[in-house]
């Protein structure tokens, strides 16, 4: 997945300025960088959410293969099939059981399947997610009453059931306790085999420990984000080329 120059704006206050990123498939790519600098904005704008907000504009091409997900020939159900998102706060369906909420991505984005082959993608789904052991006996359980950690990793099942080609996760641990957040970040690491995953993060030593590239964001003040460094995430953890970066990194500001 590729972005060129992405620009954004929220009516007239420009939030990011001519942004772009090579995210490798078979990786995960980290986004680092202060509060405010257009990280979420940025991933949002991958599986064209942004466009959601009535007041939000923006400029640039994002490519998955060569495509454009914003040509007006292609759907927007299309996109969210092949670029999945999990977010900061688990939000599975509560009152659906584990088995419905898994199928639910299947409904909103239009895709048919008979019942071995429901079954069959739950479980696939779960067991990529980390979930099936702990929850193959009580599938017909409602989803909201697993542990955050088990409701995230739900999430996750939720959107891998469509089959993505990109996971964007916007801070998919920080409601989470630490033994949860293990398992998570575990997930994800497996899951980079399959799927191009992106994701924000203000946590140093998990962008270190679960990213193979990095892009460090900022936004002085009054002005949009931008995108400071990018490359390989153990390079500008050891040896950044630029100062802003090394500042941040080490924990200096943010």
């Amino acid at each position: 997945m590729r972005a060129q120059s992405i620009s954004a704006w929220f009516g007239t206050h420009q939030v990011l300025d001519r942004v772009s990123l090579t995210m490798p498939a078979g990786q995960v790519t980290a986004l680092i960088g202060p509060s405010g600098c257009g990280k979420s904005t940025f991933l949002r704008i991958l599986n064209r959410m942004h466009e959601l907000v009535p007041s939000a504009s923006l400029a640039g091409e994002v490519l998955l293969d060569g495509v454009d997900v914003y040509d007006p020939v292609r759907r927007l159900t299309q996109a969210r099939r092949d670029i999945g998102m999990v977010f900061q706060k688990p939000n599975p369906f509560p009152a659906m059981s584990i088995r419905d909420n898994v199928l639910a991505g299947l409904k909103l984005t239009g895709v048919r399947a008979s019942g071995p082959t429901k079954d069959q993608l739950v479980e696939e789904s779960l067991t990529k997610a980390g979930l099936w052991r702990e929850v193959r006996d009580r599938l017909s359980a409602p989803g909201g009453g697993l542990s955050g950690g088990q409701q995230q990793r739900l999430c996750i099942a939720r959107s891998l059931a469509v089959r993505p080609r990109v996971l964007l996760m916007d801070e998919p641990c920080s409601a989470l306790d630490p033994t949860s957040t293990r398992v998570i970040e575990e997930t994800m690491t497996e899951l980079a085999q399959e799927v191009t995953i992106v994701i924000v993060t203000h946590n140093m030593q998990q962008a270190a420990r679960v990213s193979q590239q990095c892009a460090f964001f900022l936004a002085a003040e009054g002005t949009p984000g931008v995108i400071v460094e990018h490359g390989d995430t153990a390079a500008m953890f050891s040896t950044p080329l630029d100062d802003r970066t090394a500042a941040y990194v080490g924990g200096r500001f943010g």
